[in-house]
């Protein structure tokens, strides 16, 4: 197993590879900037915190990456894991500070949350609710189980069957997407204890 955890300055990268590596302690683990690193990984990751725009522009920033996400991830269909920011580039187009394009991989846009009452970001720890238990990146999962977020705006999937599970925070928000070989979580794997783990770890069971 060679799981590419993309660097591009904007993932909590020392707390996702130290996740990754409790989950796949046999695992090589390669932390990269490299576009070439993604061409024998067997697994990629991309983390993400901050403002949409922001992590878009710094991941173009990276010579070549994209192309390489693309043939890898897209063309070769190698498992791909999307965590926080990472998971809502996934889709056409974010709407933090203006309109602007992700990676259009998932249909759907990131909106700001809308939840009247509630402090916003949506910070700390909440219920999942399963909404396709039967997805092999939800084995072992069940409803209830607790995860860690922390986030100011959404993902709204068009094809509902692109989100995996949901948590509620005033109305239903996107917990986790999935297609083929494309998974995302709005929330911290790294910092969901057992549930986060759990993911890794089906993630990384992924083939």
């Amino acid at each position: 197993m060679r799981i590419a955890l993309i660097d591009y300055g904007a993932g909590n990268l020392h707390s996702a590879a130290a996740a990754l590596r409790r989950a796949a302690p046999e695992g090589d683990l390669r932390v990269t900037a490299a576009a070439s690193d993604l061409e024998d990984a067997t697994h990629i990751v991309l983390p993400g915190v901050g403002a949409f725009a922001d992590c878009m522009r710094g991941l173009q920033a990276v010579p070549g990456m994209i192309a390489a996400m693309e043939k890898r991830v897209r063309q070769a269909g190698v498992p791909f894991l999307g965590i926080c920011v990472g998971m809502q580039m996934l889709f056409g187009r974010g709407l933090e500070h203006g309109t602007h394009a992700g990676l259009g991989w998932l249909a759907g846009e990131v909106r700001r949350i809308e939840a009247p009452g509630l402090k916003i970001p949506h910070m700390g720890w909440n219920e999942l609710t399963l909404q396709t238990p039967a997805h092999p990146a939800l084995k072992g999962l069940n409803n209830g189980d607790h995860a860690y977020f922390v986030h100011s705006y959404h993902a709204v999937c068009t094809d509902a069957k692109d989100c995996l599970a949901v948590t509620d925070y005033g109305t239903p928000l996107t917990a986790i997407v999935g297609r083929d070989n494309l998974v995302g979580t709005q929330f911290h794997p790294e910092k969901s204890q057992a549930t986060g783990l759990r993911i890794l770890k089906n993630f990384l069971e992924m083939r």
